[in-house]
């Protein structure tokens, strides 16, 4: 049997980041700025290869948490599953940024809506759609887990 070494996990810093991109994504949407797509995931990639980094974990620790709009919620969990699924949001951004780029506009409004969306669905439901794949990616051998 595996055990798997839990951390703490602030999740309404997840949840900050999650709001905070899915507001971003629907309003470049609504304004039609294809550009703000691409930088929204540069930031979620430089956070995900960085997280102490991350504009939205920065915000939620300088802004939200002193300002008393949020609390903490530490949770023992992994972050490798978080890391991944922002990874994931990264990707499919850029994926939504060269199709916006190439003039394949709904795919790259979809794409662009879909991390929205699924992001919102962790926020309001707290199913979060990359962590499943992290974990499905993991059983089926293709992530080794973290000793």
């Amino acid at each position: 049997m595996r055990v798997v070494h839990m951390s703490k996990v602030d999740h309404n810093a997840i949840k900050f980041n999650q709001v905070s991109l899915s507001v971003i994504a629907v309003a470049a949407y609504l304004v039609d700025q294809p550009w703000v797509v691409g930088v929204l995931g540069l930031v979620l990639a430089a956070s995900t290869a960085w997280p102490q980094w991350g504009l939205f974990r920065v915000l939620y620790q300088r802004v939200a948490l002193p300002s008393g709009w949020l609390r903490p919620n530490v949770r023992d969990d992994e972050q490798a599953p978080h890391r991944f699924s922002q990874g994931l949001g990264a990707a499919f951004l850029a994926l939504s940024w060269i199709g916006l780029q190439a003039d394949a506009v709904v795919l790259g409004w979809a794409l662009d809506l879909l991390v929205a969306v699924l992001a919102m669905v962790n926020v309001v439901f707290d199913f979060c759609a990359g962590c499943f794949v992290y974990y499905q990616l993991r059983r089926a051998g293709l992530i080794k887990q973290q000793a």
